[in-house]
């Protein structure tokens, strides 16, 4: 029986995702794991988030499933007389799930979770999405990356490029369109590194184009540490003999030929990039390391020798980009540990690695001051990092340039993006809003923090005054760059000396 609801849809399908999400931490349990065991049907979270229908039946079943699986004293439940809250809408082509939460569910759950795990900020898709869609991050970002491409000097058989944080692919997508203007002819071999399937899907939306226009392109998406991602091959053993390998050789000759068969690939992705939770410190790690590779089967014979194989990359960049790879409160000594410090070693004789953090100093974090004045989560500048980098390579430091360079050369300002008198003319909530969430997204303010704040509407006032202070609202990275000399001997041999933890924050 499927019955209509009036009820808030968006909310109500929130609401079933909160619980399946608060188990699934609670329990260290894979979503994709969840659905299967619930329900049979591994994509179950998926569907929900892209807004598919769910029968009450189902939702008895996971609620069934949560009942008798937490040991909690009073475990979520659904009483049939709450059924007609819980009943879908007839589908269409943006159906929701009517789902509503019982008046008094019990929230032990998120507790037990949250103290179970430590908070990792950037699993807030909804704060991420909001803001690298009102602000101009991503651009600048990419901008300044091409900008490296001046010095790049590749070598037979191709120039090579390492993402360490692919997120949507807007930033590759872009970089890639600038090295093909310099270097029309030349192979190219890149990798992306992200965890996030949500993530590694809209990457692959933005690559068809990019084949389209150069193919003499293998691009490779990984979901490995930063210690072993550049070699495409896990460093513990166990791990590199479960590796999920797999070539996709696109047929045909145009970009929508490229993106449908990019698009069928989709149980590939929801295999090989599930997560687990490290219970020590809240980051997802991979259940199964997985590699893409994607080229043209049309340019398979020129390409033989850049096609990877499994085993057989040697690292060699060109040019590594390394935008916000890391937390903010994160040490100097853990990101240079484990993220620079592999990544520098996978740099081919003059290969350039450009940096890229939040640096503070701006309207966005004088906002975050006017309502926690002690709020100081950018404690760490490129100088300390570089120290603390050198440090840690020890004497294969002399091998490397290290480029700091002064505010006025490192500082990249970038915008929140609003209409023409859309400050001066009166600010609207939504504006208030988005710049209240890039400016708490940006400074990593927790979720427990962010509540009193704005339950108690001071959030508003402060965010009005300082739009209407500066006309606007803008943030500060800061850059940086490690070169490798060209005569230097290479030592990226190392890389397969332990696998680091998962650091990236799909921004």
């Amino acid at each position: 029986m499927q019955t209509q609801t009036s009820s808030g849809p968006q909310d109500s399908i929130r609401s079933l995702l909160t619980d399946i999400e608060n188990f699934c931490r609670s329990y260290d349990m894979a979503e994709t794991t969840f659905g299967r065991q619930a329900v049979n049907d591994g994509k179950l979270c998926q569907r929900l988030r892209t807004g598919k229908g769910i029968t009450i039946n189902t939702v008895y079943k996971i609620q069934d499933f949560i009942r008798k699986k937490t040991t909690l004293s009073n475990p979520l439940s659904v009483t049939p007389g709450s059924a007609a809250s819980l009943i879908r809408q007839e589908p269409r082509s943006h159906s929701h799930l009517a789902y509503l939460t019982p008046e008094k569910t019990d929230t032990s759950v998120s507790n037990v979770s949250s103290k179970k795990r430590p908070f990792r900020f950037y699993d807030n898709r909804q704060k991420y999405l909001g803001f690298v869609n009102t602000c101009d991050e991503k651009w600048k970002v990419a901008e300044r990356a091409a900008h490296e491409l001046s010095h790049v000097q590749p070598v037979p058989p191709a120039l090579r490029i390492f993402d360490a944080g692919v997120g949507d692919g807007s930033v590759l997508s872009y970089l890639l369109r600038a090295t093909h203007q310099k270097f029309p002819t030349i192979p190219f071999f890149v990798v992306g590194k992200e965890i996030s399937l949500e993530d590694v899907r809209l990457c692959l939306d933005n690559l068809p184009d990019r084949f389209a226009e150069h193919p003499a392109s293998v691009i490779c998406i990984t979901n490995l540490f930063y210690s072993e991602a550049p070699w495409l091959m896990p460093g513990n053993i166990d791990a590199a003999a479960a590796l999920n390998w797999h070539e996709i050789s696109l047929q045909g000759s145009s970009a929508q030929e490229y993106g449908e068969q990019l698009k069928a690939i989709d149980e590939i992705l929801v295999d090989g990039w599930e997560v687990k939770v490290s219970e020590k410190t809240g980051n997802p790690r991979y259940v199964r390391p997985s590699v893409l590779v994607i080229f043209r089967e049309d340019s398979r014979f020129l390409l033989d020798s850049v096609i990877p194989r499994r085993g057989q990359v040697s690292g060699d960049y060109d040019l590594i980009l390394a935008a916000q790879p890391w937390r903010a409160r994160m040490s100097a000594q853990f990101k240079a540990e484990k993220v620079l410090a592999p990544l520098v070693r996978s740099l081919g004789p003059g290969g350039r690695l450009l940096a890229v953090q939040s640096a503070g100093g701006d309207p966005g974090m004088e906002l975050i001051n006017l309502v926690w004045p002690d709020e100081n989560p950018f404690q760490v500048n490129r100088h300390e990092l570089l120290k603390a980098l050198k440090d840690k390579l020890g004497r294969a430091a002399s091998n490397y340039n290290f480029n700091a360079a002064s505010d006025n050369k490192s500082i990249m300002k970038y915008e929140m993006k609003t209409l023409p008198n859309e400050i001066l003319g009166g600010i609207g909530t939504s504006t208030l809003f988005a710049a209240w969430n890039a400016s708490t997204y940006v400074a990593q303010i927790e979720d427990d923090r962010l509540q009193p704040a704005v339950a108690s509407g001071a959030y508003l006032e402060a965010t009005e005054k300082v739009l209407q202070k500066h006309n606007g609202i803008w943030f500060n990275d800061e850059t940086f760059v490690i070169s490798r000399k060209r005569n230097s001997i290479a030592h990226g041999a190392s890389h397969n000396s332990s696998a680091s933890g998962q650091l990236s924050s799909g921004k």
